[in-house]
């Protein structure tokens, strides 16, 4: 049920370029158990340096290195103004609230684990 709410919400989160080399609003962020299980597993070490320097552990000098299965918390990023882009780029059309706060919902009623 998860992977299907999780794949109806990656398709209507709208995406757009970033900068090149922008990693700005990469950081320690929560994801849901089943999101994380796609991820590579990152160890305790690489994982406490990335918090330390609150970071993310995927997040690589050319940015990141799990772009296509990032979580659902960072495509939202700079698709609403809730968590704009720092740098002003945006979507041509921003995500629609209604799939917004669904998806906030999915966060509340969905363990979070730190990536």
């Amino acid at each position: 049920m998860n992977s299907q709410k999780i794949r109806f919400f990656r398709q209507r989160i709208p995406s757009f370029e970033c900068i090149p080399g922008c990693h700005d609003c990469c950081g320690p962020v929560t994801t849901s158990s089943e999101e994380m299980a796609r991820l590579p597993r990152k160890s305790a070490a690489e994982q406490a340096d990335a918090l330390e320097n609150l970071s993310c552990p995927h997040l690589a000098e050319k940015g990141c290195t799990v772009y296509v299965e990032r979580p659902l918390i960072c495509r939202l990023f700079g698709t609403t103004p809730a968590l704009a882009c720092p740098h002003g780029k945006r979507p041509e059309m921003m995500i629609d609230e209604a799939i917004e706060q669904q998806i906030y919902q999915f966060f509340k009623e969905t363990r979070q684990v730190l990536v």
